[in-house]
């Protein structure tokens, strides 16, 4: 579980990646301007920052400019826009922003840069006094292994939890019945596969995340014990 900042003056953006990075796990911190940013970044250091470029206050370069030179740029920054151009997504590059996202930003971009940040960030040396992040193991990242331990230990008895389930169904129960037995069983098994993540499963299943929502409530399936801390 990671700490990451998000700064944006849009609220739908911070809310939406709030959602987003707190169904993976991670504790969301919200700035809607730069000076609030600076303010928490005072308080503690993040583990990573989604930075906005455009904002009204001061853009992100200049406070990525200003970390950097107080010596606070301990952590990835990640920059996010919608509008920026090249020569900008350079400059923030060569300020010390570990990458950039276009808006909109697609999940599997966002979920993958976010990956490679926390990664980089455990991965690098203490700076300016932080105290050192524990090494990972080659090639697994902070998301990838939080996700990674509970199917190490008990991939094998969730792969057997769905055929265990659907043989306990009755074929003699009305089919609307039988088929929402089926349902419950095969929800269960992918929130378990998925350690409670609503993100991934709503990409396994191939619902969106509003309907599966509906779904798991109508289907009566108990979020709480799914989910994951």
């Amino acid at each position: 579980m990671a700490t990451i900042l998000v700064v944006d003056d849009e609220m739908g953006i911070r809310e939406l990646l709030s959602e987003i990075l707190s169904d993976e796990g991670h504790v969301v911190e919200a700035a809607e301007n730069a000076q609030e940013a600076r303010d928490f970044r005072l308080r503690q250091a993040p583990d990573l920052v989604l930075l906005d470029i455009w904002m009204p206050d001061t853009d992100g370069v200049t406070l990525l400019k200003e970390w950097a030179a107080q010596g606070q740029l301990t952590m990835p920054v990640i920059m996010m826009s919608g509008h920026a151009t090249i020569d900008t997504a350079v400059e923030a590059t060569r300020i010390g922003a570990l990458n950039f996202l276009e808006k909109p930003i697609a999940l599997q971009k966002l979920l993958k840069a976010v990956e490679q940040g926390l990664a980089r960030g455990n991965a690098a040396p203490a700076v300016g006094g932080a105290a050192a992040k524990p090494a990972l193991p080659a090639g697994l990242s902070t998301v990838a292994s939080a996700a990674a331990l509970p199917m190490l230990s008990g991939d094998s008895m969730i792969g057997s939890a769905l055929p265990a389930q659907t043989a306990s169904i009755s074929f003699d129960i009305p089919l609307r019945d039988a088929r929402d037995a089926f349902e419950r069983a095969y929800f269960e098994y992918h929130l378990a596969r998925e350690n409670g993540s609503m993100t991934r499963v709503a990409e396994k299943t191939g619902l969106e995340r509003t309907h599966l929502y509906r779904k798991l409530k109508q289907l009566g399936v108990d979020l709480g014990k799914n989910k994951s801390e």
